[in-house]
């Protein structure tokens, strides 16, 4: 009996540290520059993988895992500044709503890169989505598209890239700690170059606010910690459940951690269109991503038989 809810109490860990993230992320981003926090936010959970599991051997990936783990650490290095760089203006409800996109981007990647179909919901749920970011913009009566808005539904599309290029090299030989190990570290050298850029621009990296050098350090090393745990009960999940579909609906209990931080953190309050906006976001991603596993679990079921009879 425990086995069986074990993946949904992992799972459910995992959305909560990743709501954590946010929330943390969000404070930082009053004391840091995009492209530092950025930094590292990468930075920081490598080199604590790297004290956990010191002297343990760790494998250089190959020529091809490389390239796998290239297109990662430049898909989540792009989704992290668009998605830190929305929380300096957005709301933390409105940066992870759009944030949360990224399924719905998957299905256009693949059509892209594989050239496999794309099915009309998913199409349908883009146009819906872009309608409930309209929605988002609104500022009383009249719609007011924010740049900041665009920006965040880039780090949904950069997200959707990651998830890609992760369903890659998971085939590889590298381990899950391996994998987010030079995913991370990568992806800090992705950031470099706009580090770079910053510091040559002359821009503000580091802002402290009423002597709260050591609440900063706290919350760096919370951030960190988080990340990891993210990723390690995710794992967990994934490995012991039968499907992915059963455990998609909970991946969405992230919005509501991130609703009851919003509450308690902020108090940000929302005109009627811009509810609605959410609402509209949310219900897509949730319904299009039911539909999907739906239809993943047909056509599986579909060609089992076909090859039960063939035999």
């Amino acid at each position: 009996m425990l086995n069986k809810w074990c993946p949904i109490i992992f799972m459910l860990v995992s959305t909560f540290s990743l709501s954590l993230t946010g929330l943390v992320s969000k404070f930082l981003t009053d004391h840091f520059e995009v492209s530092l926090l950025s930094f590292l936010r990468f930075i920081i959970p490598t080199m604590i993988l790297i004290l956990i599991f010191a002297g343990r051997e760790i494998r250089w990936p190959s020529r091809n895992e490389q390239y796998a783990l290239w297109i990662r650490a430049l898909c989540i290095g792009l989704s992290q500044v668009c998605f830190i760089y929305s929380l300096q203006s957005l709301t933390l409800m409105e940066s992870v709503v759009l944030f949360g996109t990224g399924p719905l981007f998957i299905p256009i990647l693949e059509n892209l890169i594989f050239s496999t179909k794309v099915q009309t919901v998913n199409i349908i749920g883009l146009i819906v989505t872009f309608g409930g970011v309209l929605l988002l913009s609104a500022d009383g009566t009249h719609l007011n598209m924010r740049f900041e808005l665009l920006v965040g539904l880039c780090a949904g599309l950069f997200n959707a890239g990651s998830q890609l290029s992760l369903f890659r090299i998971s085939q590889s030989r590298l381990n899950a700690f391996e994998i987010n190990l030079w995913s991370f570290l990568y992806a800090a050298v992705v950031v470099v170059p706009m580090l770079a850029f910053s510091f040559v621009e002359g821009r503000s990296m580091y802002q402290p606010i009423d002597n709260s050098a050591w609440l900063v350090l706290g919350a760096l090393g919370l951030l960190g910690l988080m990340i990891i745990n993210t990723q390690v009960f995710r794992s967990k999940a994934y490995h012991l459940s039968s499907s992915n579909s059963e455990l998609a609906p909970i991946i969405y209990t992230n919005l509501l951690f991130t609703a009851l931080w919003q509450f308690l953190f902020y108090q940000k309050t929302y005109n009627t269109l811009q509810l609605v906006g959410l609402a509209l976001i949310v219900m897509t991603n949730v319904v299009c991503a039911g539909l999907s596993h739906s239809f993943a679990k047909k056509f599986t079921a579909s060609s089992k038989g076909s090859l039960d009879n063939c035999k």
